[in-house]
């Protein structure tokens, strides 16, 4: 969820980053526990524990019993020294005559930094907060969890991973949290933790997935390359389920000189946002058919005068103005004083600034309102004001109590040093380094793997990482279309909070799985 770098549409002084290699010489332990370091470090092992539970829910009528197990990997070095400890939450369906033929799915969120608390307790797992599922704030607790009769433990056993540094996971030993805060480092630790898993819980042969949401998306590109493609040593997976995509960061980073591509692959987010929002000079009637004219204008005809720049004569400039105004609700002057460019933070600003409100850039469709009317960008998102506090309280609460965990110390949802200390990727380091794109390790394992899968979520409402920018990398992939599936959703970044995308989201992914074992 909330993920992917700092946020564009709020001041770092307020508002922090967001959401959202096999070493196969490297061993590990049991899994469990309270992964607390001694006071003298390396001389004592910690000792793992894990805490199990039973529980039963009910899918369209078929019941269902399950096992939860909340627990820590302990992962060592070829000396036996313990360097990591992961903490994990899976969910195991009971009464499976032969639990290896069962798919298994590993799920985590990005940020970088943060904990998998989004599309555990908001979209997959088998107990959900009970939300409004409309825009809004949803005041103080207490809050309600609910059975997930939409999650895909119906399909898959659940594993949910916390990086190193969120949830209870840590490092161990010699070790420091920030030796794994990296794009390769935390593949690294997560392709070692997920063979350790496999080896112990015998699930080699078992269906695989990764799931990940917006850097979530990178880390499972990742550890496609270092898991799937790791040749001799590789782990084969049956797929991978990807929500609101980040692999290629042309597609949604501002602020570059000359990279002119997320104006032209937010346009049709602004269209929707401008329509849901009754912004628009004219509402149109049939809103699948006014995004697909968005997406024709933004990649032909303004693309066109983009590029043109300066050189770009008057007249074609007003006349662009007019069409961009069509689209976005803003007036064309204020189209043309901008230069026809109109960043993500302007949008979210200016477009209702005459109601004295203010969007939220990971889901558009909420709104809030500034300490006044006059600045060009939001200061306090109202998604996060939004839902904080309740995935905060419930991850907490359900781990304590439904699930019986006894640890004292309040669970780290999102690391805020974690996402400031985040190290980029080992061959990025040369002085000509470019944009980080892991779009490449799937479009590999898809070449090489004739059963591997790919299943795409996007919400139109996102402006984080935009719909139409996840079209354009994977036309731009070399994927064969019949190894994909996208689905573009109603909804924002966590398009899953609108209980009819969930609904229908999970009934997509169910087929998806089918097809692609």
């Amino acid at each position: 969820m909330l993920q992917l770098l700092v946020s564009r549409h709020m001041p770092k002084s307020r508002n922090g980053i967001l959401i959202l290699s096999v070493c196969s010489f490297l061993l590990a332990g049991a899994f469990a526990g309270d992964c607390q370091v001694p006071a003298e470090q390396g001389k004592d092992k910690v000792a793992p524990r894990e805490f199990v539970s039973h529980h039963r829910m009910t899918f369209e009528k078929e019941p269902m019993s399950y096992t939860a197990i909340a627990g820590e990997t302990i992962l060592e070095d070829r000396e036996g020294a313990q360097e990591a400890c992961i903490f994990t939450i899976s969910y195991i369906k009971e009464g499976v005559d032969r639990p290896e033929t069962r798919p298994i799915t590993f799920l985590f969120n990005g940020g970088p930094g943060s904990s998998a608390v989004w599309l555990h307790l908001g979209a997959f797992g088998p107990r959900r907060i009970a939300l409004a599922g409309e825009p809004g704030n949803p005041g103080a607790p207490p809050y309600q969890l609910a059975d997930n009769p939409h999650s895909l433990l119906r399909y898959s056993d659940l594993v949910f991973i916390d990086p190193i540094g969120t949830g209870y996971s840590r490092a161990l030993g010699n070790r420091k949290d920030g030796d794994y805060w990296g794009v390769d480092e935390d593949s690294a630790v997560l392709a070692r933790f997920i063979k350790t898993y496999l080896t112990a819980k015998r699930r080699w042969n078992s269906p695989k997935y990764l799931a990940g949401e917006s850097y979530g998306t990178i880390r499972a590109s990742l550890l496609i390359r270092d898991l799937e493609l790791n040749l001799l040593e590789s782990v084969a997976f049956n797929g991978a389920i990807l929500l609101s995509l980040a692999l290629d960061v042309r597609t949604f980073l501002f602020g570059e000189p000359g990279n002119e591509l997320p104006y032209v692959i937010d346009l049709p987010t602004y269209a929707a946002t401008a329509s849901y929002h009754r912004a628009l000079p004219e509402q149109p009637s049939d809103i699948d058919a006014f995004l697909h004219e968005a997406q024709d204008f933004a990649s032909s005809e303004y693309l066109a005068a983009l590029f043109k720049g300066d050189s770009l004569p008057a007249d074609q400039r007003r006349a662009i103005a007019e069409k961009l105004h069509r689209f976005t609700g803003l007036s064309t002057d204020y189209l043309m004083r901008s230069h026809l460019r109109v960043d993500q933070g302007r949008f979210l600003k200016e477009l209702l600034r005459n109601r004295g409100q203010v969007l939220a850039g990971h889901d558009t469709r909420y709104t809030g309102k500034d300490p006044d009317d006059v600045g060009e960008r939001v200061e306090d998102d109202p998604f996060l004001l939004g839902i904080g506090g309740p995935f905060v309280a419930m991850i907490n609460n359900y781990l304590a109590t439904e699930l019986e965990v006894k640890i004292t110390e309040p669970y780290k949802v999102f690391s805020m040093e974690a996402a400031q200390g985040w190290k980029r990727a080992g061959d990025s380091s040369h002085a000509f380094a470019g944009f980080l794109n892991t779009t490449p390790y799937l479009a590999e394992a898809a070449a090489t793997n004739k059963d591997f899968r790919i299943f795409v979520a996007s919400g139109i409402h996102d402006l984080t990482t935009a719909y139409y920018g996840t079209q354009y990398v994977l036309d731009h992939s070399g994927i064969s279309k019949s190894q994909v599936t996208l689905k573009n959703y109603f909804g924002g970044h966590m398009m899953y909070l609108h209980l009819p995308t969930l609904q229908q989201m999970s009934m997509d992914i169910g087929a998806f799985m089918k097809t692609a074992r």
